[in-house]
């Protein structure tokens, strides 16, 4: 063995996991095993990789850039970075989105859907991303998306750059129906992303009705033509901020719809938490996707970052597990068994939208990719937030954090 792990908490048992050839070969209690590095857990809990399933790569660093966005809103967002993006380079891009894949790596997210700008007519958003995907496999998987954030059907330019971009390599289909001139463009823009899926063999993954109205439905279009195409369990709808303003049979309707289409519906936290209702007079929607009802219909939910220190959001280090502490406050999933669901969004729910559960897990025979809590439990994890004790990629250690340690008058206080 390369790599032997003793005494961490894998689901309810405490065993050893021993690694070899970058895989797992072993696992079980009191492994008679040894290896050049031994890392002992001490209890504490192992999880497979965090999976960030929704992240704008190309704009993360860029706060401030032309200027601020002041008003903190998501159109001004939008408008800041249109004044930005055409001076962009690919190189430019690479550095800042490299950056936060190392961040992200050494807090355990080794899988990341990141999304590229391709209505930037200089395509450095996009051929910077896929540079970052290429070279910077062997630290984290990442999957591209080619995302037309000025809609397709805005400039006449846009449609051959999005098509264009499936051609130099994007994993995936993406779109924004509703930012669309018009309700029957963004219909349109609907049924072309689903026509390149299929004529290219790609994923979809759409920013889908990412606004507080609630006769915003591009959802319902989205989940019939993944019936239509039997594209099941490879389509995702990414943010569904309308969900939160929809009334109570509608939305009853929509989540069996979404079960039975097999859509995974992904919640980004961060800037839902602040875009969101902002424009309400009080009492004030909270506008996140209806995630504690998603999961209890049967459909697949996951978490992104989305946005880090952008014209979007000052703040972030992507740390998906704050997210999805967060996500836990605005969606109330704070009952004792729903806790530990919120880890679940964060890891094996974000593999099974990305379409990586063949490669992933802590099972004989997998990759071996894992995260060590510095925390005992999945309750604990979302309690403590704690940092991320051992990343192991690939059957190497690749990230090492120290606890803190805090003393009061002397005393050690653990918060445990």
């Amino acid at each position: 063995m390369d790599l032997l792990v003793r005494n961490v908490r894998v689901g309810e048992q405490i065993v050893d996991v021993g690694i070899e050839d970058g895989r797992f070969v072993r696992i079980g209690s009191g492994l008679a095993a040894d290896a050049p590095r031994v890392v002992e857990a001490e209890g504490r809990l192992a999880t497979p990789p965090l999976v960030d399933c929704h992240l704008h790569l190309d704009a993360s660093l860029t706060a401030g850039r032309p200027r601020y966005n002041e008003s903190g809103t998501l159109i001004e967002g939008i408008h800041v970075w249109g004044e930005l993006k055409e001076s962009l380079t690919a190189d430019d891009v690479f550095e800042r989105a490299s950056e936060i894949a190392r961040w992200s790596a050494a807090q355990g997210t080794l899988y990341i859907r990141a999304h590229a700008d391709v209505s930037t007519k200089n395509e450095a958003p996009l051929r910077g991303l896929l540079r970052v995907r290429d070279e910077l496999a062997d630290l984290v998987t990442i999957q591209v998306t080619a995302f037309p954030q000025d809609g397709i059907y805005s400039d006449p330019r846009n449609e051959e750059l999005f098509e264009n971009a499936l051609r130099l390599g994007a994993d995936c289909v993406g779109g924004i129906p509703h930012y669309e001139p018009t309700t029957e463009l963004g219909h349109r823009e609907v049924h072309r992303v689903f026509e390149l899926a299929k004529q290219y063999g790609r994923r979809i993954d759409v920013h889908c009705d990412e606004t507080d109205d609630p006769s915003s439905r591009f959802l319902e279009v989205m989940a019939d033509n993944t019936v239509q195409h039997g594209l099941g369990g490879r389509v995702t709808a990414s943010h569904c901020t309308a969900m939160g303003s929809y009334e109570p049979y509608y939305s009853s309707k929509l989540r069996g719809f979404l079960r039975r289409a097999g859509i995974n519906v992904v919640v980004n936290p961060y800037a839902n938490a602040l875009i969101q209702g902002r424009l309400d007079p009080y009492p004030k929607r909270r506008g996140f996707a209806q995630l504690k009802e998603l999961l209890a219909e049967g459909v697949n939910v996951s978490l992104g970052n989305d946005v880090i220190v952008d014209p979007w959001y000052l703040l972030g280090k992507a740390d998906l597990v704050d997210a999805a502490s967060l996500a836990l406050h605005f969606t109330y999933m704070s009952g004792r068994d729903e806790i530990p669901q919120m880890l679940e969004c964060a890891t094996t729910r974000g593999a099974r939208t990305l379409g990586v559960e063949d490669d992933y897990g802590i099972e004989e025979g997998k990759p071996a990719d894992m995260v060590i809590f510095d925390a005992p439990s999945a309750v604990e994890v979302m309690r403590l937030k704690p940092v991320r004790r051992w990343v192991i990629r690939r059957g190497k250690v690749i990230a090492e954090t120290t606890p803190p340690r805090t003393t009061l008058l002397g005393e050690p206080v653990t918060f445990a």
